[in-house]
Order: structure tokens, then C-alpha cells, then sequence
């Protein structure tokens, strides 16, 4: 199988596709319940006295919809949406230049808010404090500072890495969100609608069943689904069942908890080539090569949430949930002995 199916990050071609899936209102959003009030809440004070709104940070594994909420604020604002990442922000004239042609209103995206090297990342201070940035001109002796004015805007960052934010850049920002994985039930609902739109027939319970198996990721849940729309228009009659789905996902790799190759493959490292762990990510990468980033961002948090693994101060070590389940799939890890959870 290949292992981007279960990564959250898009692949192109799915680009169009995921466009049309995205909720366009918070009342369309499916999920993040107390996220919805209260970002609600402050979407309609700023409409009220005809402001823009505060700043914004969204933080969370990929996949729940950061990206989503940033678009839905532009809609409900009435602004524009002006999208970058951290990692296209090399230079300071990189930002100057989006900065100084955004209009009153506007909202910018910062994906992967986090990877803005730190000297560009200071011009962003006093542009989100006082909306001015601070440039000068010439060198030495010749050297004059001049400040430019900005219109006011509405800066939304997006960060897989809460902790790796500096304290001034996270400071200034008004309104702060983690997001959590979602339910099965939401995910079912959002499988449900996204069915809806690809015009696809689809029943509640294999719904159900791709929800369960989502990862709790929506990004997930509508990739499964159109595998499995691709896979019922092929070999079924065109309609989503149980059966069919349950045979289309495990055709692609992903079994009845969600887990895919790479996830089994990382559990099924520590508990048989390191007695279940501790083993450092650095060590863990080396011996299933793949990069620290990878395992960090896209295995990780999912295991974590769902209990198969844990960090300690001396590495990652598998749960007992780890080696019950992989027992199921056929592993018999004979010299490990399985490791509760520590705290």
C-alpha cells in the first residue's frame, strides 16, 4: 500500500477533489464543538463593531481542518484569503511583500507557522502589535529607518508544533485553538456529506465503518472514501455497503482500528527488535528509515491518542493494547514482555 494514503498531508492531484469536500460556515463544520462557539462568538463580535478580527493560531496534528477554519473566516469576515507557509518565507522580502499589498479586511494563512526562519519572523511582531513593519535602507553611516503602515488585517497561523512557536510570536496572537481528533460519529457525519457531494450512495453503517478507521482525522476519512467510491464503481454495483467497505480496506492495508503499514510496522519494530521499547526516534527511524518528521507528525499523535504507544524521558515504549493487537495481526513477539502505559 502506499504509505501516503494514511499520511495527512494532501497529495496533488486529490487537491480539487478536497476543495470541494471543505465546509464553506461554522455552521457546516462538523465537530470541535466548544472550538466553533467560542471562535463563533468572536467572528461575530468583530462583525459587530466592524473590526477585524484578532489574530488567530490553530494548533493540532494535520488533517482536522486548520486550514478549513482559516477559509471559513474569510467567509464569514468578508475578507480575502491570502495563503502561504513558513517554509516559503525565506527572505524578509518574501513577507514585506504579502504584507504591504494586503487590503483592509484581509485574512493571512501562515500553514506550518512554526518553520518561519527567525529573522523574517520579527517583522511579523509589529506588524501583528501595531500594523506597521520596520525596514531600513542603506548600511553604516548611511543607514535610515523607515516605518510603513499596514492595513489592518487578520493574521490565522497554523502549526502541527505548538511548542516549537517562540513565546513573542505566540504571545501576539488574541485567539489561541488546539484541535482534537474527532469522534466516530462526527467523522461518520462528515463521511455522510462528503458522500453527498461526490454523489456516491452510501450506507450508515459503512459509514461507520470508514469513521472507525479514519484515525480520527476528516483528512483521512475522505481519502478512504473516494479509495473506496473508486473501489465500489470497479467491483461493486456503485454503492457503498458494509461488505464492500470492510473488502476495499483491507485491500488497501488499514484494519478494523485504523492502523496502516507504516503504523504496524513502528509498533511491531519496538516490540520485536527492542523488547517494546524504550527506544529513542532518532534509533527508530534509522531502523525502519523513515524520517523523524514523518513518525513526529503523521504516526505519532494517532498512536499516542489511541493508547499503542507512549514517551517516556528515555523513548517510546509499546502499551499493552500495542502487543494485544498486533498478536491479532499474526505478530508473536516472543522475547518482549508487554509495557504498560507509564504516566
Amino acid at each position: 500500500m502506499d504509505e501516503r494514503l494514511m499520511s495527512a498531508e494532501p497529495i496533488e492531484e486529490d487537491v480539487e477533489v478536497v476543495a470541494t469536500l471543505r465546509p464553506t460556515s461554522l455552521a457546516t463544520f462538523v465537530g470541535q464543538a466548544q472550538l466553533r462557539q467560542r471562535l463563533g462568538i468572536s467572528v461575530s463580535a468583530a462583525r459587530e463593531r466592524g473590526e477585524p478580527l484578532e489574530h488567530v493560531l490553530f494548533s493540532g496534528p494535520p488533517g482536522l481542518g486548520k486550514t478549513t477554519l482559516a477559509g471559513i473566516i474569510a467567509t464569514e469576515m468578508g475578507g480575502k484569503l491570502i495563503t502561504t507557509s513558513g517554509p516559503a518565507l525565506e527572505k524578509t522580502a518574501d513577507l514585506m511583500g504579502i504584507l504591504t499589498n494586503l487590503q483592509e479586511g484581509d485574512i493571512l494563512f501562515i500553514d506550518e507557522i512554526h518553520r518561519i526562519p527567525r529573522t523574517v519572523e520579527e517583522y511579523l511582531y509589529s506588524a501583528m502589535e501595531d500594523f506597521a513593519v520596520d525596514f531600513v535602507l542603506d548600511k553604516g553611516p548611511f543607514a535610515k529607518a523607515i516605518r510603513l503602515t499596514l492595513k489592518r488585517f487578520t493574521l490565522v497561523g497554523a502549526t502541527t508544533r505548538h511548542g516549537l512557536l517562540s513565546s513573542p510570536l505566540r504571545d501576539r496572537f488574541g485567539l489561541y485553538f488546539h484541535l482534537d481528533f474527532y469522534e466516530p460519529d462526527e467523522l461518520g457525519t462528515i463521511i455522510e456529506r462528503s458522500a453527498g457531494v461526490l454523489d456516491v450512495p452510501i450506507t450508515r453503517e459503512a459509514a461507520w465503518e470508514l469513521a472507525c478507521r479514519s484515525r480520527g482525522t476528516p483528512r483521512i476519512a475522505n481519502r478512504l472514501l473516494r479509495r473506496v467510491r473508486d473501489f465500489t464503481q470497479v467491483r461493486g454495483q456503485g454503492s457503498i455497503d458494509l461488505a464492500s467497505a470492510r473488502e476495499a480496506l483491507e485491500l488497501e492495508g488499514v484494519d478494523a482500528l485504523g492502523l496502516d503499514d507504516l503504523d504496524r510496522k513502528v509498533l511491531s519494530t519496538i516490540i520485536a527488535r527492542y523488547d517494546g521499547g524504550p527506544v529513542g526516534i532518532e534509533a527508530l527511524a534509522a531502523t525502519i528509515q523513515q524520517e523523524v518528521d514523518t513518525l513526529t507528525d503523521v504516526v505519532e499523535p494517532y498512536l499516542l491518542q489511541a493508547g499503542f504507544l507512549t514517551r517516556t524521558q528515555a523513548g517510546r515504549k509499546a502499551t499493552y493494547k500495542a502487543f494485544e493487537h498486533l498478536k491479532l495481526e499474526g505478530l508473536k513477539p516472543s522475547t518482549a514482555q508487554p509495557q504498560l502505559p507509564l504516566e
